[in-house]
């Protein structure tokens, strides 16, 4: 008679489980929620969202507009120009080509274009698929945007930009180049026989079920198309670019859906073998031995010391971000259909939920003692040569870089780690041998820094305003024509946005002047005989510029 007991004991245990894991997930939906409707609103463009686990979906949702001038809601089953994302799929069909020996890494681009000048330096396709090749990348030329709209075949267009000076001898430099993965799409189609949009489409797409990834076209019905926009004052519908110059850097269309079959595929060695793909996600190093964090077709990260492998597009209208968790098996996926709206850092604050590492929040801080506290405060040099500051006020630990004039708050995750609210940067302190040290960690880049006898400087004194006076200031002040300095007070705070700028927050020194800690500036406002305020003085970099209010 024991057994109805146990039975209801296993019954309960199993319920509880189901409890947690459920709340879990709901409480890791609503806080995904959030992040997003923060940036992405109702009634402007949007985004289209995926986050998967052992490559389950956990999270698809959309917010925002697909299209805003016929008012339609994005969905997940949008299609969207991926921009650089493409740069995977023109990474992985380099590798099935070198499996099938059609190809070597160490080939020279002359095997396939002879007549490229390379000013007698090997430039192989390992430095293409690496951004060290040197040679200089079609996007940073003035003379782009005057062709950007016109089709060109792939040798045409490299005859737009083959004659450009070497930026560095290969292998010395890392610089991001779209040229060296345009280069690589006409080396798919030389030595496939087949043009690069049917290679994608018969080798890969049609493989794993791709059936809304495309070769992009401006022409082309394409159902689910999200609209792509610009803003700079107000909306406006993206620059037209024709679509054979991304080419294989990127132009290719996408979903989230399919993105995580292609994601599934590549962690499932469907393409090439395990030590095949693995090329594409080793940091390989300059010829001086430095990391470049980069492998093929994917940048190396991490996020709180986890491992990431990740890589962001953008393409006039589109923005995207992918990010990968390795050791965790999480992938998330962020379109958005705007220029404006980046989606990077709430793909990468979702990452961090996703593999229970979030982001420095109210719910994460450790209280410590002022004893605690001070214990860090000092100057520290670091292996880069910056100098920083740690200095405490009432209470709050800031850092300051030497040169800047803001500051930052640091938040205590530990009694000797502390976080930056702006993005995954933290501070790691220690004592070695008595010295104060400290590790400055920047996600994948770290520094080492050492207590030094050196002051901080004086911070200037910040004196209050009252509402009423700070409430004169408020209006636009032109700089220069199409360029205004827009000044708004809340409360007993003014804040200052100048054209195409975030907003900033001025620092009374006086009634009249105020200073920014984000630059060295200040700014002083001017009254007419009447007392009314008509204009400013923006005093930056040596130069006093006056604006008048409109």
């Amino acid at each position: 008679m024991k057994t109805l007991p146990f039975l209801k004991s296993i019954v309960l245990c199993a319920l509880c489980v189901f409890f947690i894991n459920t709340g879990k997930a709901q409480n890791l939906e609503s806080k995904i929620d959030k992040i997003l409707n923060n940036q992405f609103k109702k009634n402007e463009t949007g985004v289209a969202a995926l986050v998967a686990k052992n490559g389950k979906v956990i999270y698809r949702k959309a917010f925002g507009k697909a299209n805003l001038e016929l008012d339609v809601n994005m969905t997940p089953n949008n299609v969207f120009e991926v921009g650089s994302i493409t740069k995977q799929f023109t990474a992985v069909s380099i590798l099935m080509l070198l499996e099938e020996g059609k190809l070597s890494l160490e080939d020279d681009i002359t095997k396939f274009i002879p007549d490229y000048p390379t000013n007698g330096q090997k430039i192989t396709i390992h430095h293409l698929l690496t951004h060290t090749s040197g040679i200089k990348s079609y996007t940073s030329m003035q003379e782009f945007g005057k062709v950007m709209t016109l089709d060109k075949s792939p040798l045409k267009f490299i005859d737009f930009f083959k004659n450009e000076p070497m930026d560095f001898n290969p292998g010395e430099k890392y610089k991001y180049n779209n040229s060296g993965y345009f280069i690589l799409g006409y080396i798919i189609e030389k030595v496939s026989g087949l043009s690069y949009a049917k290679f994608l489409q018969e080798r890969i797409f049609d493989k794993i079920d791709m059936k809304n990834s495309y070769f992009g076209s401006h022409t082309k019905l394409i159902k689910n198309r999200a609209s792509g926009y610009q803003k700079r004052d107000e909306f406006s519908n993206a620059q037209y670019i024709s679509l054979t110059l991304p080419y294989a850097a990127g132009s290719v269309m996408s979903t989230v859906d399919d993105m995580l079959k292609w994601q599934t595929a590549i962690t499932g060695d469907v393409f090439v073998k395990e030590s095949t793909i693995d090329k594409a996600f080793t940091n390989y190093t300059l010829n001086n031995g430095d990391k470049i964090n980069y492998g093929y077709g994917w940048s190396l990260n991490e996020i709180s010391d986890i491992a990431t492998i990740e890589h962001g597009g953008a393409i006039p209208g589109y923005l995207s971000m992918g990010v990968f968790v390795p050791s965790k098996n999480v992938y998330v996926i962020l379109f958005s259909n705007c220029g404006c709206k980046s989606p990077t850092d709430a793909a990468l604050e979702i990452a961090a939920l996703a593999i229970d590492k979030p982001r420095v929040t109210e719910d994460n801080v450790v209280k410590l003692t002022n004893e605690q506290l001070n214990k860090w405060v000092g100057t520290y040099k670091f292996t880069d040569d910056a100098l920083r500051y740690i200095t405490l006020k009432d209470g709050q630990l800031y850092s300051q870089r030497k040169g800047s004039s803001q500051e930052f708050k640091i938040y205590p995750t530990s009694p000797n780690t502390f976080s930056f609210k702006e993005g995954f940067i933290a501070f790691d302190f220690s004592l070695e041998e008595g010295k104060k040290i400290v590790l400055f960690k920047n996600r994948i880049h770290k520094f080492k820094g050492v207590f030094i006898d050196e002051k901080a400087p004086k911070v200037k004194d910040v004196i209050t305003i009252a509402e009423d006076v700070l409430k004169k200031y408020d209006g636009a002040y032109e700089l220069q024509p199409g360029f205004v300095i827009t000044v708004t007070s809340k409360r007993n705070q003014l804040f200052a946005q100048a054209t195409g700028q975030p907003q900033f927050e001025l620092f009374a020194e006086t009634e009249t002047t105020f200073y920014l800690k984000v630059v060295k500036a200040s700014v002083e406002f001017h009254k007419n005989d009447e007392g009314i305020v008509n204009s400013l003085t923006l005093n930056q970099g040596g130069r006093a510029m006056k604006a008048i209010k409109k």
